[in-house]
């Protein structure tokens, strides 16, 4: 069977609300990566894969060795897997690079396939949207701030960080998940401003932990491929069309 699509998911959370659901949404992702392995040319995740992820030079966080492994196993096997860095994974250095065999983008980025143009981002920090948000994610990323949270003994620090990162509107920038309305969404408001300059056929986000299709123009779709905490949705491109679905096993 021909590899010939490509698959996106974003927004796993891995990590929450305790160990044993968690355990259980991770073995449900990886059931969905074994089913979708054969056809997929390609796996781009948008971000949050897990609730806080912060890599010491040496160290990462403890867990999440099944969902790893098979990430690792799709390169091994030939899946380009592209990872866009989230707001709840912000200090990702170079494990997915170096280990898993990953691409990892810290910021839009364009992609042609079959003809057809997307602009892929996780979402976090685009548009008019949350400027106090916007300036605490620079303080974060500064590398004064990394240097020092490095310092902090990593016991403590995941500590820190996963108590930061259960607080949706100190670290998310996102204070709800609910549909506001196509003139309140701040992301449709980037993708128009975006159409304005070049055009694209596809604008593909997470982050908002909802599972829309929202026409731009006559030409060109906003999809936001949802979660894997209740959604479980995912988004398939078949060379074609692309298409919002729902896992259901």
């Amino acid at each position: 069977m021909p590899r010939s699509k490509i698959y996106f998911a974003s927004d796993q959370h891995f990590g929450i609300p305790d160990y044993a659901s968690s355990l259980q949404r991770e073995k449900k992702f990886i059931g969905w990566l074994d089913t979708i392995e054969a056809e997929a040319s390609e796996v781009f995740l948008l971000g949050d894969l897990f609730d806080f992820w912060f890599e010491y030079k040496k160290v990462i966080p403890k867990g999440f060795v099944r969902i790893l492994g098979k990430l690792a196993q799709l390169v091994d096997n030939g899946v380009a897997l592209h990872f866009f860095v989230g707001n709840h994974d912000l200090w990702m250095r170079d494990y997915f690079i170096e280990e898993i065999g990953a691409k990892v983008y810290t910021k839009p980025q364009d992609f042609i396939r079959n003809g057809k143009s997307f602009h892929v981002a996780h979402g976090d920090g685009l548009g008019p949207h949350d400027k106090g948000y916007k300036v605490m994610k620079r303080i974060f990323k500064s590398t004064l701030g990394i240097w020092l949270f490095r310092w902090v003994h990593p016991d403590i620090g995941m500590r820190i960080g996963q108590h930061l990162s259960k607080n949706k509107s100190f670290i998310s920038g996102d204070r709800n998940s609910k549909f506001r309305g196509r003139e309140n969404e701040w992301l449709v408001k980037y993708c128009e401003d975006q159409q304005k300059l070049t055009h694209r056929d596809y604008y593909v986000f997470g982050h908002r932990h909802l599972a829309l299709e929202i026409e731009i123009d006559h030409r060109s779709t906003y999809i936001n491929i949802g979660e894997w905490i209740s959604l479980f949705s995912y988004g398939e491109f078949d060379g074609e069309k692309f298409h919002l679905k729902f896992w259901k096993q």
